[in-house]
């Protein structure tokens, strides 16, 4: 890859945002109809509302960007080694959206090579659009955001999630949480990880780790929080791709300590 960097067309993140907006609109419109309730295993929902978000979406950029790959959760994925990717998360938070627990998202990326390029977090219950494009800077709603200023790991207020097989695997995360617990200032579990990336590059949250996670979690969610100022990394402090399954995101300020905690972490095989 070198140093070239791909010049974005507006039209790219414009096409990126109308999409996740629309997107978003369908989703609303399935959340206080009856839900027709799919298992894909013992505790993960998939609804009717993934599916017709992930048809829509994936429809649309074959229809404009045939030449390009996609790869989405819910299996419409296509030409994933094409140098550019459209990474989908059409519901992130399906089991906050099944329960009418209102923290979920549409999440779109677009990468080149595997580095992200575009990405865009829209919550429809409150109508907020957070979009980054690299180089660029991140907004929510049109308005540049930035990390959050806090210094000190006892002073942050953190997020993580849980990865559906913690009621079989010792790499559960709770050692994580129960380290953070005790020495930061709070910790939620919203169960949107996008949408927590999200939040950390606007400075709701001070930072952000989990294990487990998928690319599309992640595509649009480090570039916001890059964008903002923040910092991505591997619980190592390695640089963090979206084929990795451990992720620390924060503002920069608070990394090393939350580096230092982790580094006991029970990590998966």
């Amino acid at each position: 890859m070198g140093n070239f960097k791909p010049k974005i067309d507006p039209a790219l993140s414009d096409f990126a945002v109308s999409l996740a907006k629309r997107a978003g609109e369908l989703v609303m419109r399935y959340y206080t109809a009856p839900k027709e309730i799919e298992q894909k295993g013992e505790i993960d929902l998939v609804t009717t509302a993934d599916q017709a978000s992930e048809e829509l979406i994936c429809s649309e950029i074959r229809e404009k960007f045939s030449q390009h790959g996609i790869l989405s959760e819910e299996g419409s994925s296509s030409q994933t080694e094409a140098d550019w990717l459209w990474v989908v998360d059409p519901l992130d938070g399906t089991t906050n959206y099944a329960h009418r627990y209102p923290f979920f998202c549409v999440s779109i990326a677009l990468q080149y090579k595997g580095v992200s390029q575009i990405g865009v977090v829209y919550e429809p219950l409150r109508g907020e659009l957070f979009c980054a494009v690299r180089g660029q800077g991140a907004m929510v709603d049109g308005y540049p955001i930035q990390v959050s200023p806090t210094d000190k790991l006892s002073k942050s207020f953190l997020a993580t999630g849980f990865a559906y097989d913690i009621r079989e695997s010792s790499c559960d995360n709770l050692d994580n949480f129960s380290r953070f617990a005790k020495s930061a200032f709070a910790i939620r579990r919203g169960g949107s990880a996008a949408l927590d990336l999200a939040y950390v590059a606007c400075g709701r949250f001070d930072g952000f780790w989990e294990l487990k996670l998928f690319p599309w979690d992640t595509a649009a969610g480090i570039l916001l929080v890059e964008e903002a100022g923040g910092r991505t990394s591997r619980f190592s402090g390695d640089r963090f791709s979206i084929s990795d399954r451990d992720i620390l995101a924060t503002n920069g300020r608070i990394h090393q300590e939350m580096m230092d905690t982790l580094s006991r972490s029970r990590m998966p095989e």
